[in-house]
């Protein structure tokens, strides 16, 4: 097999390490090209010792220096900024870039990677939220290929594989249903940052983990499978199943309901996409059958999580809609890890800013950075009322 040329933006987050993780397990298979991160330095330099990629991107340039300092003798592109992030996807070498980055960031440099016709293996869901109304006809001239990398919407995408398009009836995304799924709602309020990163199943990075807390992940999915799989809201179920052994579903006209299931380990998904259309042997551990504990599944509880709800609205309405709902939720949940505002004002947040703003019905990409602009200076004042 040829080795694939990969380009990881997002490196040092928690899929971009999963990433490099899979990459550690397959000597020989993978050649990183280049690796792109935000801020942190000291790791970035480390993950450059390693696997030698041709070219490093830091987002933040107020620690260009850093970078440069640590590598003034080593033969490496050093590239600085937003802008270079997106031109870092146009290397012509790639075979596959994962889009790791976290938030509404990764929303440009996914949508050059299919303006060259790459094949992209998505984590960042938010780019496929807020640019769900441009992907369809990128796709159509390019000819790229989206490749999901987070377990719900992989699940369904292999689920899918049972049967022809036409034949699906619902998409079934689960949801482990949190920390807080079983705490009354009138204790939200008390909620601490502490507690809401203690995620009972999955290892993930800080933002991601408060928007499991609130099932504000879960809508976020909602929306992006819409658009992955080009199917309307009405046909998108969201069911609660707290062992996480389950990670969507599919069910088709005749009835039938095909599952994926693997223990939840992010490097599984990772590596389908990286290998897709193969499936290779997995060192990160098979399910044991006999040793399942019982598997349960509930309705969620849009009432508690209203973040679910307004998701499922958003993705009804269309437009410019969930990019007012991710960017809301991004400041919002930013201003809880800064421990400013209370858990239940994330949801207020997000809801308040969609009451306020104006959706733009059919966007194109200036609509959508302006709706996303105007979300995240509405959302910034509104939280100037919720401060605790």
């Amino acid at each position: 097999m040829v080795p694939k040329n990969l380009l990881i933006l997002g490196s040092t987050g928690s899929i971009g390490k999963s990433t490099l993780e899979v990459v550690d397990r397959h000597p020989g298979q993978f050649v990183v090209r280049g690796l792109a991160a935000y801020s942190n330095v000291e790791l970035l330099v480390q993950q450059y010792r390693k696997y030698k990629p041709e070219a490093l991107c830091l987002v933040n340039e107020s620690k260009a220096d850093e970078l440069k300092t640590a590598l003034k003798n080593e033969d490496v592109k050093l590239l600085f900024g937003e802008q270079e992030l997106i031109n870092f996807t146009q290397f012509y070498y790639v075979d596959i870039v994962v889009n790791a980055v976290v938030g509404a960031a990764g929303l440009l440099a996914s949508i050059e990677t299919v303006k060259q016709g790459r094949t992209l293996a998505v984590a960042n869901k938010e780019s496929l939220v807020c640019g769900g109304p441009l992907f369809p006809e990128l796709i159509k001239k390019t000819k790229a290929k989206i490749l999901p990398i987070d377990s719900e919407h992989s699940a369904i995408w292999q689920s899918a594989m049972a049967g022809k398009e036409n034949e699906l009836k619902n998409v079934i995304i689960t949801a482990s249903g949190g920390p807080f799924r079983s705490l009354p709602k009138e204790q939200f309020a008390q909620i601490t940052k502490a507690q809401a990163l203690n995620h009972p199943t999955w290892k993930m990075g800080q933002k991601i983990t408060i928007d499991s807390a609130t099932l504000a992940n879960k809508g976020l999915e909602v929306m992006e499978a819409v658009v992955l799989f080009n199917i309307p809201v009405s046909k998108v179920k969201v069911v609660i199943h707290p062992q996480s052994i389950i990670h969507s579903m599919v069910e088709f006209q005749d009835s039938s309901v095909i599952a994926q299931l693997s223990n939840p380990d992010m490097k599984l998904p990772i590596s389908y996409a990286l290998f897709w259309p193969d499936r290779v042997e997995s060192p990160f551990g098979a399910l044991d059958f006999t040793k399942l504990p019982d598997l349960s599944f509930e309705k969620p509880d849009l009432d508690k999580f209203q973040a679910l709800k307004l998701a499922f609205d958003c993705a009804e309405q269309g437009g410019t809609a969930p990019t007012v709902f991710n960017a809301a939720n991004e400041v919002a949940v930013d201003a809880f890890l800064k421990e400013k505002i209370k858990f239940t004002d994330i949801t207020n947040c997000i809801e308040e800013s969609l009451q306020k703003l104006n959706i733009v019905s059919r966007p194109n990409l200036l609509d959508i950075l302006e709706a996303d602009k105007e979300a995240r200076k509405t959302a910034d004042e509104l939280i100037g009322n919720y401060i605790c």
